[in-house]
Protein backbone atom coordinates (compact mmCIF):
# COMPACT_ATOMS: atom_id res chain seq x y z
CA UNK A 1 0.00 0.00 0.00
CA UNK A 2 2.99 2.67 1.31
CA UNK A 3 4.50 1.73 -2.56
CA UNK A 4 1.10 2.60 -4.44
CA UNK A 5 0.67 5.50 -2.40
CA UNK A 6 4.37 6.50 -3.24
CA UNK A 7 3.70 5.91 -6.87
CA UNK A 8 0.30 8.03 -7.01
CA UNK A 9 1.87 10.76 -5.49
CA UNK A 10 4.81 11.08 -7.96
CA UNK A 11 2.44 10.52 -11.00
CA UNK A 12 0.41 13.66 -8.99
CA UNK A 13 3.95 15.59 -8.69
CA UNK A 14 4.55 14.82 -12.56
CA UNK A 15 1.39 15.71 -13.55
CA UNK A 16 1.84 18.88 -12.04
CA UNK A 17 5.10 20.18 -13.04
CA UNK A 18 3.51 19.33 -16.47
CA UNK A 19 0.65 21.39 -15.96
CA UNK A 20 3.08 24.28 -14.55
CA UNK A 21 5.39 24.08 -17.97
CA UNK A 22 2.30 24.59 -20.03
CA UNK A 23 1.15 27.49 -17.99
CA UNK A 24 4.42 28.83 -18.55
CA UNK A 25 4.36 28.50 -22.15
CA UNK A 26 0.96 29.80 -22.29
CA UNK A 27 2.16 32.91 -20.72
CA UNK A 28 5.58 33.30 -22.61
CA UNK A 29 2.96 33.28 -25.90
CA UNK A 30 1.00 35.57 -24.46
CA UNK A 31 4.15 37.79 -23.43
CA UNK A 32 5.23 37.28 -27.03
CA UNK A 33 1.69 38.43 -28.67
CA UNK A 34 1.41 41.71 -26.31
CA UNK A 35 5.42 42.66 -27.45
CA UNK A 36 3.80 41.99 -31.15
CA UNK A 37 0.41 44.11 -30.60
CA UNK A 38 0.98 46.36 -27.74
CA UNK A 39 4.28 47.26 -26.73
CA UNK A 40 4.84 51.34 -28.37
CA UNK A 41 8.43 49.85 -29.95
CA UNK A 42 7.16 46.94 -31.29
CA UNK A 43 8.51 47.63 -34.40
CA UNK A 44 11.99 47.25 -33.33
CA UNK A 45 10.93 43.74 -32.94
CA UNK A 46 9.83 43.26 -36.91
CA UNK A 47 9.14 44.61 -39.77
CA UNK A 48 5.14 44.93 -40.36
CA UNK A 49 5.04 43.61 -43.98
CA UNK A 50 3.08 45.54 -46.56
CA UNK A 51 1.43 42.62 -48.31
CA UNK A 52 0.20 42.66 -51.81
CA UNK A 53 -0.98 39.39 -54.39
CA UNK A 54 0.91 38.29 -57.12
CA UNK A 55 -1.52 37.70 -60.15
CA UNK A 56 1.06 35.77 -61.31
CA UNK A 57 0.73 33.02 -59.14
CA UNK A 58 -2.97 33.04 -58.51
CA UNK A 59 -5.22 30.24 -59.80
CA UNK A 60 -7.25 30.66 -62.51
CA UNK A 61 -10.40 30.24 -60.46
CA UNK A 62 -9.57 33.22 -57.87
CA UNK A 63 -10.58 36.60 -57.85
CA UNK A 64 -8.05 39.55 -56.81
CA UNK A 65 -8.80 43.65 -55.92
CA UNK A 66 -7.23 45.99 -58.01
CA UNK A 67 -5.07 46.76 -54.76
CA UNK A 68 -4.23 43.32 -54.75
CA UNK A 69 -5.52 42.96 -51.14
CA UNK A 70 -8.53 40.89 -51.35
CA UNK A 71 -8.43 36.94 -52.68
CA UNK A 72 -11.73 34.99 -53.15
CA UNK A 73 -13.16 32.18 -55.10
CA UNK A 74 -15.21 32.29 -58.50
CA UNK A 75 -17.23 30.03 -60.27
CA UNK A 76 -15.82 31.30 -63.95
CA UNK A 77 -12.10 30.19 -64.84
CA UNK A 78 -10.25 33.55 -65.46
CA UNK A 79 -8.71 34.21 -68.97
CA UNK A 80 -4.96 34.60 -67.26
CA UNK A 81 -1.64 33.57 -69.25
CA UNK A 82 -0.16 30.29 -68.61
CA UNK A 83 3.01 31.01 -65.98
CA UNK A 84 5.15 28.48 -64.87
CA UNK A 85 4.98 30.28 -61.12
CA UNK A 86 0.90 30.16 -61.53
CA UNK A 87 -0.87 27.08 -59.18
CA UNK A 88 -3.06 25.49 -61.66
CA UNK A 89 -4.76 22.84 -59.00
CA UNK A 90 -4.73 24.34 -55.45
CA UNK A 91 -6.59 27.53 -55.29
CA UNK A 92 -3.72 29.14 -53.75
CA UNK A 93 -2.08 32.86 -54.32
CA UNK A 94 1.03 34.01 -53.29
CA UNK A 95 2.70 37.45 -52.20
CA UNK A 96 4.93 39.63 -53.84
CA UNK A 97 7.05 40.17 -51.78
CA UNK A 98 9.30 37.36 -50.32
CA UNK A 99 12.47 37.92 -47.70
CA UNK A 100 15.13 35.72 -46.85
CA UNK A 101 16.29 37.47 -43.49
CA UNK A 102 14.50 39.10 -40.18
CA UNK A 103 11.25 39.23 -38.62
CA UNK A 104 8.20 40.21 -40.34
CA UNK A 105 4.42 40.17 -39.28
CA UNK A 106 0.96 40.77 -41.36
CA UNK A 107 -2.62 40.13 -40.76
CA UNK A 108 -5.37 39.16 -42.84
CA UNK A 109 -9.03 39.02 -42.49
CA UNK A 110 -10.51 35.86 -42.70
CA UNK A 111 -14.39 36.89 -40.79
CA UNK A 112 -17.10 34.98 -42.31
CA UNK A 113 -15.47 32.19 -43.92
CA UNK A 114 -15.70 28.55 -43.75
CA UNK A 115 -12.33 27.29 -45.44
CA UNK A 116 -9.01 29.28 -45.77
CA UNK A 117 -5.58 28.37 -45.29
CA UNK A 118 -2.96 30.45 -44.77
CA UNK A 119 1.24 30.82 -44.07
CA UNK A 120 4.36 31.40 -45.69
CA UNK A 121 6.18 29.31 -48.67
CA UNK A 122 9.42 28.74 -50.01
CA UNK A 123 10.22 30.57 -53.38
CA UNK A 124 10.36 26.81 -54.79
CA UNK A 125 7.36 24.81 -54.06
CA UNK A 126 5.25 22.71 -56.95
CA UNK A 127 2.76 25.02 -57.86
CA UNK A 128 1.04 22.23 -60.64
CA UNK A 129 -0.94 19.56 -59.60
CA UNK A 130 -2.48 18.13 -56.19
CA UNK A 131 -0.10 19.64 -53.40
CA UNK A 132 0.00 19.24 -49.85
CA UNK A 133 0.53 21.76 -47.33
CA UNK A 134 3.46 20.58 -44.92
CA UNK A 135 6.93 22.05 -44.13
CA UNK A 136 8.60 18.56 -46.22
CA UNK A 137 6.78 20.66 -49.23
CA UNK A 138 7.72 24.02 -48.49
CA UNK A 139 4.43 25.01 -46.56
CA UNK A 140 4.00 26.24 -43.02
CA UNK A 141 0.37 27.16 -42.80
CA UNK A 142 -2.71 26.50 -40.39
CA UNK A 143 -6.27 25.87 -41.91
CA UNK A 144 -10.19 25.82 -41.34
CA UNK A 145 -12.23 23.37 -43.25
CA UNK A 146 -16.06 22.87 -42.42
CA UNK A 147 -16.74 26.17 -40.41
CA UNK A 148 -15.22 24.87 -37.42
CA UNK A 149 -12.06 22.41 -38.25
CA UNK A 150 -9.18 23.86 -37.55
CA UNK A 151 -5.88 22.28 -38.27
CA UNK A 152 -1.80 23.09 -38.24
CA UNK A 153 -0.87 21.79 -41.52
CA UNK A 154 2.69 19.92 -40.13
CA UNK A 155 3.70 16.97 -42.02
CA UNK A 156 1.48 14.41 -39.13
CA UNK A 157 -1.67 17.62 -39.14
CA UNK A 158 -2.09 18.34 -35.71
CA UNK A 159 -6.23 19.43 -35.12
CA UNK A 160 -6.12 22.35 -33.51
CA UNK A 161 -8.64 23.44 -30.34
CA UNK A 162 -9.47 27.27 -30.83
CA UNK A 163 -11.77 29.42 -27.99
CA UNK A 164 -13.31 31.81 -29.89
CA UNK A 165 -13.27 31.65 -33.17
CA UNK A 166 -10.35 34.02 -35.12
CA UNK A 167 -11.91 36.87 -37.50
CA UNK A 168 -8.10 37.99 -38.09
CA UNK A 169 -5.29 36.23 -38.23
CA UNK A 170 -1.89 37.62 -37.24
CA UNK A 171 0.69 35.89 -38.96
CA UNK A 172 4.54 36.20 -37.25
CA UNK A 173 8.22 34.86 -39.40
CA UNK A 174 10.98 35.09 -37.15
CA UNK A 175 13.82 33.87 -40.38
CA UNK A 176 16.87 33.17 -38.53
CA UNK A 177 14.98 31.37 -35.69
CA UNK A 178 13.28 29.05 -38.21
CA UNK A 179 9.61 30.49 -36.39
CA UNK A 180 6.52 31.11 -38.12
CA UNK A 181 3.60 31.50 -35.61
CA UNK A 182 -0.40 32.51 -35.97
CA UNK A 183 -2.06 34.68 -33.95
CA UNK A 184 -6.11 35.50 -33.07
CA UNK A 185 -5.02 38.79 -33.28
CA UNK A 186 -9.22 39.97 -31.49
CA UNK A 187 -8.59 37.96 -28.57
CA UNK A 188 -4.58 38.07 -28.43
CA UNK A 189 -4.28 34.96 -28.16
CA UNK A 190 -1.88 31.95 -30.05
CA UNK A 191 -2.91 30.02 -32.30
CA UNK A 192 -0.11 27.21 -33.14
CA UNK A 193 3.82 27.79 -33.89
CA UNK A 194 6.16 25.88 -36.07
CA UNK A 195 9.84 25.89 -34.20
CA UNK A 196 12.66 24.48 -35.18
CA UNK A 197 12.66 25.26 -38.63
CA UNK A 198 15.45 25.78 -41.16
CA UNK A 199 14.48 28.36 -43.47
CA UNK A 200 16.91 28.24 -46.75
CA UNK A 201 15.21 30.41 -49.36
CA UNK A 202 13.24 32.86 -50.18
CA UNK A 203 9.92 32.48 -48.08
CA UNK A 204 6.55 34.61 -49.70
CA UNK A 205 3.16 34.53 -47.76
CA UNK A 206 0.37 32.43 -48.99
CA UNK A 207 -2.75 32.60 -49.47
CA UNK A 208 -5.81 30.33 -49.97
CA UNK A 209 -9.89 31.14 -49.75
CA UNK A 210 -10.96 27.74 -50.48
CA UNK A 211 -13.95 27.03 -52.92
CA UNK A 212 -16.92 28.83 -52.04
CA UNK A 213 -18.86 26.20 -51.89
CA UNK A 214 -22.01 27.38 -53.54
CA UNK A 215 -21.79 30.69 -52.04
CA UNK A 216 -21.28 29.54 -48.34
CA UNK A 217 -17.54 30.41 -47.91
CA UNK A 218 -18.13 33.18 -50.65
CA UNK A 219 -16.13 36.15 -48.46
CA UNK A 220 -12.87 37.51 -49.47
CA UNK A 221 -9.56 37.02 -47.29
CA UNK A 222 -8.46 40.38 -47.17
CA UNK A 223 -4.86 41.68 -45.83
CA UNK A 224 -5.58 44.11 -43.52
CA UNK A 225 -2.97 46.70 -42.00
CA UNK A 226 -1.64 46.72 -38.71
CA UNK A 227 -2.81 48.64 -36.16
CA UNK A 228 0.18 50.23 -35.08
Amino acid sequence: MEEQQKAAEKQAEDLIKELQQEISDLKKRNTELEQLSHTDDHLHLLQVLDVTLDPDTAHPYLILSDDGKQVSHGDIKQDVPKNPKRFDYVVSVLAKQGFSSGRFYYEVQVKGKTGWTLGVARESINRKGKLIYSPVNGFWAVWLRNENQYKACENSPVSLSLRVKPEIVGVFVDYEEGLVSFYDVGSRSHIYSFTGQTFTEKLYPCFSPCVNDGGKNSKPLIITPVNK
